[in-house]
């Protein structure tokens, strides 16, 4: 007896379709390409950063707890470091300095570049000619800057006395005084420093709709009353970026105590960071150099996170 088998219809057999590859996981591949490809271009840069940044940042935190010097063993003194530097008599002369020529800096160099902005906003003519002039300042190297300045501040053969015995006005011991040697150290911080936050004013200054200033006008607002309230209103979130990022950059003073004073008279112009470079090559005192460098680290890293949280902030609210 012959068994049949019932068949299948051909028409009814499913037929699994082939799987490619999901677009999903496609995309989520080449995003890793790029991503791959960008950090080996970058890789250069950021083994030069860690390796000139942040190795010297971390070791610095190390040694502040060492008794450090070169050629021999470190030995770990746990606080000392810090101990010692708080009672040495240079360290209150150093942060009342660095203090007194940060605010010093504040209202004299914050308010020069917001002033000179609001002129140069103002130029219908040369106003090219007038931003190269008040950048030119920061092209120079600042060495050559507090070189060149130390001449001008000469008692004796220097310009700005020369200029004072012109007009017949009594001159000035400048950085040989210690009551005007850090007003002095103001000024040529100025002087240098000051092209690049005109400019950036400037850019802010621009950005405000001139209708704000018609409307103004038309109610009988006078200059004063404009720039107080229109140009501030409208720039206070750049002026406020400004004096944080100046406030990080004066309290790192270093350069024209250097160059110009070294650090006198008596101990007049001695900053934080110029106390550092004393205990480090001077004194041959790594671990107090450190230990110092920590507590200004300490400073300024609460205001860079300030700055970087008003950043953030402002990029929100635009």
């Amino acid at each position: 007896m012959t068994r049949t088998v019932a068949r299948r219809p051909a028409d009814t057999i499913a037929v699994r379709p082939v799987q490619g590859p999901s677009p999903v996981a496609g995309r989520r591949r080449r995003r890793l390409h790029d991503q791959a490809r960008a950090y080996a271009f970058l890789l250069g840069g950021l083994l030069c950063f860690a390796l000139f940044s942040w190795y010297p940042a971390i070791r610095a935190v190390v040694i502040a707890f060492q008794k450090y010097t070169p050629g021999s063993a470190p030995e770990w003194v746990g606080t000392a470091n810090f101990t010692r530097v708080l009672h040495d008599p240079e360290f209150g002369a150093a942060w009342r300095n660095t203090l007194t020529f940060t605010l010093l800096a504040l209202l004299i160099g914050f308010a020069i570049p917001f002033v000179l902005a609001l002129v140069l906003n103002e130029l219908r003519h040369a106003k090219a000619f007038f931003r190269v002039v008040v950048y030119l300042p920061v092209m120079i190297p600042p060495v050559v800057t507090a070189l060149l300045w130390k001449w001008f501040y000469d008692p004796d053969a220097g310009l700005a006395n020369e200029a004072l015995r012109f007009a017949h006005l009594p001159t000035s011991n400048w950085t040989n005084g210690a009551d005007t040697a850090l007003l002095s150290l103001v000024a040529v911080a100025t002087w240098a420093n000051m092209g690049g936050t005109v400019l950036i004013y400037l850019a802010a200054l621009q950005s405000i709709p001139g209708e704000l200033y018609e409307a103004a006008e038309l109610d009988g607002a006078s200059l004063w009353q404009r720039i107080r309230h229109v140009t501030v209103p409208q720039t206070r979130f750049v002026i406020l970026m400004l004096m944080l990022l100046q406030i990080i950059a004066t309290m790192q003073v270093f350069t024209e105590p250097f160059v110009i004073t070294g650090g006198g008279p008596e101990d007049a112009t001695v900053t934080v960071l110029y106390l550092i470079y004393k205990y480090a090559f001077l004194y041959n005192d790594f671990g107090g150099a450190c230990a110092l460098s920590v507590m200004l680290l300490v400073l300024l890293g609460l205001f860079s996170a300030l700055y970087l949280r008003l950043t953030r902030s402002g990029e929100e609210n635009a």
